[in-house]
C-alpha cells in the first residue's frame, strides 16, 4: 500500500490530509482530511451540518466526489465514535495527473443540499493537490482490471475498462446479508422468525473459505462472511444482493444509524466494517445490488425530506466507489402506491446528481404480473435516470416478462437491465439441492427463460420452509448444485454468444416450447426446454451454418449432434442431441468458416509449476496484419507437473479496436519461448499433442513474448 502525507495550508488554518490506497488507474484512492472535531452524537451534527466534497479533474474529466466523517480515521478497528477525520473515496478512470480541490462547508443541514455555495467555508475548504495516477496491474475479476460497470445505452451494462459486457449470476439471500454478528452494533429487533441461535448471521461453515491474506478486522472478526463470498466467487457467481435498512421489515437487524429509532446519526464503525466486506467484493468480481429500504420501511424517512437525502448522501459517500453497485430503490416499492411517478423520478434524480459515477438504478418489481403498466414500471419507460428492473414472479412469467420489458423500454428509447430478483412463490424460490437437486423448473424456466429473451441475469430467491431459507441463511453450500447450473448458463452466453448484439428471436422457429435469441445473419441460441429438435428459418441469411449442442446439465464443450451443418435459404431441421435426447439443451447455429491460424506472442508467461488452471492469459497479435494491435485472451484450462511438465493454453476471446469477438482456438504449433527455436529446442524439448504443450522435464515454462500459432476452431 502506497502511503503519502501532505502538510496544506487553507485561510492560516493547518489541515493534514493522507492518501492511501494504490494510485492507479480504478483502485480505490482514499483521502483523508484533518477537519472540525466531532462525534456521532455531537451538535452540529456531523452527518448533517457539515458538508464535504472534493473535486477532481483531469483534461475535460471531472468528477464532484462527496466526502463523510470517518472519526478516528480508523473505526473498523477502534469503535470510535468521536475525531477529527473526514474521508472521501476516488476512483480514477483515466492514468497521468489528477487534481483535487476540496471544498468543506457547515451549516444547519447543509449535506442535504446540492448547492455548491450553501454554508459557510470552513477548513480544510480550498486544499488542493494533484494525484499522479498508474495503470493497474489487477487481472482476471477483480474490478481493478475491469473498470467501473456502467449502463451502456444498452440491454446489459459494461465494464469501463475492459469494455466487457456483464450478465448478472448470484444470489439473493440472504436478503439481511449485513445482519452479521460481527459488526458493531448489530443486534436482532424481533423480525420474522428464523433458525439462527442470536438473530444474527455467522457464516460458520463459510469459516473454512476464509483464505490466509484475506480481511479481517478487530482479530478474526469476518472469516465467516468473508468467506462466504469467496465460495460464491469461486462458484463463479458475480452478484450479491443485500438490503441496506430493513427497520420495521422482515429481519429488523440492518440499519446505518446508531440506534434503531435513530434515523439521524450514522454508526461509523458498522459502515466502516461494511466497507471492508465490500471491498472485498470488488477484489472477487462480485456485483454490489444494494436495496435501501424495503416495502414495509419506505415511509419512515419520507419522501425527499432531509432524512432521506442525507440517507443517500451517507451511501454514495460511503459505497459509491465500488465499482460494480447498482442502486435499487425499495423492495416492492409499488406494491402500497406510497411513490407516486413523480416521487420515483425525484429520487433517482437525487441520487444521479449526486452518485459521481452514475451506477445504474433500480427497484424491486411486487409480482408485476398483477400490476397494470402504468402502476409498476411501465410508468417509468423512457425515463432516463431509470435504468432497469428487477422483478419478482412465479418462475412460468420470466421469459414472456423479460420480453415484455425489454421491448418496452428499447420503443420507448432507453433500454433497460431486465433482471430477474425473486423467484416465488416466497415459500420456497430455490430448494436445497437436498430437495431438488436438478431445479428444473427454475433452470429451464427462469435461469434460461430470461436469458433467452434478452435479460441482464439473475439473481435468486431462498424460501422460508426449508433449511437455509431468505433471513436464515448460513450455508450456501446448501445449493451447491444450483450454482453450477446458473454457471453453465452463464458460460454458454459469455463464452459462446456475442449476447450485447443478440435479441429475442422466437419466431424463427415453428415450436411453441422453444426460444430463439439471434443476430439473424450471424448467430442464432435455440433454447430447448423439452429436448427434441427444431426448424430454423434462415431464408433471410446466407452461406452455410454449422450446428453444435450445449449441456445446461453438466456443462462443458460444444457437442456434435446427428445435423452438423445446414444451409441457409430456407427452413432447415437441426437433427437432435447427441445424448439424453429428451432433456433441455441449448443449440448454436453459426456460420461455418474456413479455419483460420493466427501467430501470436505470449504477453503473460506461464509455468507447470507455479501457474494455476483458470489463470489468465494474453497474447498479442502477430498475423493476419489486419489484426495488429489486437489481441487474444484466455485461461491456462491445463497445468500439471507429474510426470512431466504440461499446459493447454485456451483463447476465447479476440479484442481488436475495443471489440471483443468470442471464439474457440486450439494451439497448433509452438514456435519458440525466446525467439530462438533451435536454442528452445535444445534447452527445453517441448512436444504439442492435441492442443497439449508437454515436457520430458518437470517443469514446463514459456517466456513472456513466447511465439504460439493458434486455429480457430
Amino acid at each position: 500500500m502506497r502511503v503519502t502525507c501532505l502538510i496544506l495550508t487553507c485561510c492560516a488554518v493547518a489541515s493534514a490530509q493522507s492518501v492511501t490506497g494504490e494510485l492507479k488507474q480504478w483502485h480505490d484512492v482514499t483521502l483523508t482530511f484533518d477537519g472540525p472535531s466531532s462525534s456521532e452524537s455531537a451538535d452540529p451534527n456531523p452527518f448533517f451540518d457539515y458538508r464535504l466534497n472534493v473535486t477532481f479533474t483531469t483534461g475535460s474529466a471531472k468528477y464532484v466526489v462527496p466526502g463523510y466523517f470517518a472519526a478516528d480515521g480508523n473505526a473498523a478497528e477502534t469503535s470510535a465514535k468521536r475525531g477529527n477525520k473526514w474521508r472521501v473515496h476516488f476512483v480514477p478512470d483515466e492514468t497521468g495527473a489528477w487534481n483535487y480541490s476540496v471544498s468543506f462547508r457547515a451549516g444547519p443541514e447543509v449535506a442535504a443540499s446540492l448547492d455548491p455555495n450553501e454554508g459557510r467555508a470552513v477548513a480544510p475548504h480550498g486544499t488542493t493537490g494533484t494525484l499522479s495516477i498508474a495503470s493497474s496491474d489487477k487481472t482476471d475479476r477483480d474490478h481493478r482490471g475491469q473498470g467501473l460497470l456502467a449502463y451502456a445505452g444498452e440491454h446489459y451494462a459494461r465494464y469501463r475498462g475492459s469494455g466487457k459486457y456483464f450478465i448478472q449470476a448470484g444470489a439473493q439471500s440472504p436478503e439481511n446479508f449485513l445482519a452479521y454478528a460481527g459488526f458493531d452494533d448489530t443486534v436482532d429487533h424481533g423480525g420474522a422468525g428464523n433458525r439462527l441461535r442470536d438473530g444474527l448471521h455467522h457464516y460458520e461453515p463459510h469459516i473454512k473459505d476464509w483464505k490466509p491474506g484475506d480481511p479481517v478486522w478487530k482479530g478474526d472478526r469476518g472469516k465467516g462472511i468473508i468467506g462466504a463470498l469467496n465460495y460464491l466467487a469461486g462458484k463463479g457467481m458475480n452478484t450479491f444482493y443485500t438490503v441496506t435498512m430493513n427497520v420495521d421489515g422482515d429481519g429488523r437487524e440492518i440499519y446505518p444509524w446508531t440506534s434503531y429509532e435513530e434515523r439521524a446519526r450514522y454508526d461509523v464503525s458498522k459502515l466502516a466494517q461494511w466497507e471492508i466486506v465490500m471491498s472485498h467484493m470488488d477484489k472477487l468480481g462480485l456485483q454490489l445490488m444494494l436495496i435501501t429500504q424495503e416495502e414495509e420501511n419506505e415511509q419512515i424517512l419520507g419522501k425527499m425530506t432531509s432524512l432521506r437525502k442525507v440517507y443517500y448522501r451517507e451511501l454514495i459517500a460511503r459505497f459509491a466507489h465500488h465499482h460494480a453497485l447498482l442502486w435499487d430503490l425499495s423492495e416492492e416499492m409499488d406494491r402500497w402506491r406510497y411513490y407516486k411517478t413523480q416521487d420515483i423520478k425525484d429520487i433517482c434524480e437525487y441520487i444521479k446528481a449526486l452518485d459521481p459515477w452514475k451506477h445504474p438504478i433500480q427497484y424491486v418489481q411486487w409480482k408485476g404480473e398483477l400490476l397494470p403498466d402504468d402502476k409498476g414500471y411501465g410508468r417509468l419507460a423512457g425515463f432516463p435516470l431509470f435504468d432497469g428492473t428487477a422483478m419478482q414472479h412465479d418462475p412460468e412469467n420470466t421469459h414472456e416478462q423479460t420480453r415484455k420489458w425489454v421491448d418496452v423500454s428499447a420503443k420507448a428509447g432507453h433500454k433497460w437491465l431486465v433482471g430477474v430478483i425473486e423467484i416465488n412463490p416466497t415459500s420456497s424460490g430455490v430448494l436445497p439441492d437436498a430437495d431438488d437437486y436438478w431445479h428444473d423448473v427454475i433452470r429451464k424456466k427462469s435461469i434460461w427463460g430470461n436469458l433467452m429473451a434478452g435479460g441482464s441475469g439473475s439473481v435468486y430467491f431462498f424460501g422460508y420452509k426449508y433449511p437455509n431459507s431468505d433471513l436464515d441463511m448460513e450455508d450456501w453450500r446448501s445449493r451447491d448444485h444450483f450454482w453450477d447450473l446458473q454457471r453453465y448458463a452463464h458460460e454458454f452466453f459469455t463464452n459462446y454468444l456475442p449476447f450485447h448484439q443478440m435479441r429475442h428471436a422466437d419466431q424463427l422457429t415453428s415450436g411453441t416450447d422453444d426460444w430463439v435469441f439471434a443476430k439473424p445473419g450471424e448467430v442464432y441460441a435455440i433454447y430447448l426446454p423439452e429436448g427434441g429438435t427444431a426448424q430454423l428459418d434462415l431464408t433471410e441469411a446466407s452461406g452455410s451454418f454449422e450446428v453444435k449442442w450445449y449441456d445446461p446439465r453438466h456443462g462443458g464443450s460444444l457437442q456434435d449432434g446427428t445435423v452438423r451443418s445446414v444451409a441457409s435459404g430456407g427452413k432447415r431441421m437441426l437433427g437432435e442431441a447427441p445424448n439424453q435426447r429428451a432433456q433441455d439443451w441449448a443449440v448454436l447455429v453459426r456460420p461455418a468458416t474456413r479455419a483460420q491460424t493466427y501467430l501470436v506472442k505470449l504477453s503473460t508467461p506461464v509455468n507447470s509449476k507455479t501457474s494455476k488452471v483458470g489463470d489468465s492469459i494474453r497474447a498479442a497479435m502477430i498475423s493476419p496484419e489486419t489484426l495488429l494491435n489486437g489481441y487474444l485472451e484466455g485461461e491456462l484450462e491445463k497445468v500439471s507437473s507429474t510426470p512431466g511438465g504440461a499446459l493447454v493454453l485456451r483463447f476465447d476471446r479476440l479484442v481488436y479496436k475495443g471489440e471483443a469477438t468470442l471464439l474457440q482456438t486450439e494451439l497448433v504449433d509452438w514456435v519458440n519461448s525466446k525467439g530462438h527455436k533451435s536454442v528452445d529446442d535444445e534447452e527445453r524439448p517441448v512436444t504439442l499433442e492435441n492442443g497439449e504443450l508437454r515436457t520430458t522435464d518437470s517443469e514446463l515454462w514459456l517466456d513472456e513474448g513466447a511465439e504460439l500459432r493458434v486455429r480457430l476452431q
